[in-house]
């Protein structure tokens, strides 16, 4: 019988944690994109008015980045990586009760209660992904685990389809996303046993606690956040996009999910593509990202059917 070296038997460790992270993270898609490929049509339904849809995306979006700073100290102070992930994922669980939403206001507070759910738990996973991957190379696994993810972005809004087709209602949309998020549960437990210390990954390894020439990048990081921000100051977040195509009528209810899924299936794709040109060209590609967002708004908001499509 074969005797499994260290090294092979970490590596194996290292890719198993990885997909079935990869799995909660498609899980945890299905759910929460799921339910955000029709927030703003949901919240119309309501009563919500553009500039609170607006309002809702933007600060749920603002608030599941800005309290990562809060989180990702605590998680490294701590170590309790794994507290951190569990936490922002059972909070996943405020999609599925959008089902009792029965006011704007209510449904509001459990949109922005996941997108902080995704701010408690993203530096925690990430940090995880990043020691268990050392085995196996960290572009590969984040590459992997990424994939997984995106499945999961695509299958949520077309699930949401299938209910809303044969219902007619948001609400039993919202129901049967209570089915995957149990199943979330389930396999988050799995990778939590499969490896409860994900820092032995490590161990016996020497890790620099900085990088040379991280000082003199700092203000090219400083220049990076700027544009970053300048940027994404005028995304349209897709919730507003699709009040806009309830509103005005222009995209039937069980296809504005579709719509959703597309975009993520672009995403997929064109990440693929830049990140390419990326490590080929430098970021002299990401001129084009503000470029491209010019263009966006003029197609989006079109009340034709094919320049919805086109700006989704």
């Amino acid at each position: 019988m074969t005797e499994i070296s260290p090294d092979s038997q970490k590596r194996q460790d290292a890719w198993r944690l990885v997909i079935l992270f990869g799995i909660v993270a498609a899980l945890g898609d299905v759910v929460y994109e799921g339910g955000r490929s029709v927030a703003g049509p949901f919240l119309f339904t309501l009563g919500a008015s553009a500039f609170t849809v607006a309002f809702v995306a933007g600060f749920g979006e603002f608030a599941g980045y800005a309290i990562r700073i809060v989180t990702g100290y605590l998680a490294d102070r701590s170590k309790q990586y794994w507290l951190f992930v569990i936490a922002g994922y059972l909070m996943i669980g405020a999609i599925p009760l959008l089902v009792l939403a029965g006011s704007w206001e209510a449904a509001a507070l459990l949109l922005i209660a996941e997108r902080i759910g995704k701010a408690v738990r993203s530096p925690s996973k990430d940090a995880i992904l990043s020691h268990t991957t050392t085995s196996i190379g960290r572009g590969w696994g984040f590459g992997i685990h990424e994939a997984l993810d995106q499945i999961g972005a695509v299958a949520g809004p077309l699930l949401f389809v299938g209910a809303l087709a044969a219902s007619g209602n948001y609400q039993s949309g919202f129901a049967l996303l209570a089915i995957p998020f149990v199943l979330l549960i389930a396999a988050l437990a799995l990778a939590w046993r499969s490896m409860p210390d994900p820092l032995a990954f490590e161990s016996g390894e020497h890790h620099e606690g900085t990088h040379p020439g991280i000082s003199g990048n700092r203000r090219h990081l400083h220049l990076y956040a700027v544009f970053t921000a300048l940027t994404m100051a005028g995304f349209i977040v897709f919730p507003l996009l699709a009040f806009h195509y309830k509103a005005l009528g222009i995209i039937p209810d069980a296809e504005i999910p579709v719509f959703y899924a597309i975009a993520m299936g672009v995403d997929a794709v064109a990440a693929l593509i830049i990140g390419r040109a990326y490590d080929r060209y430098g970021t002299r590609v990401l001129f084009l990202v503000p470029v491209i967002g010019i263009l966006i708004p003029l197609v989006a908001f079109s009340p034709a059917y094919p320049f919805a499509l086109a700006g989704a």
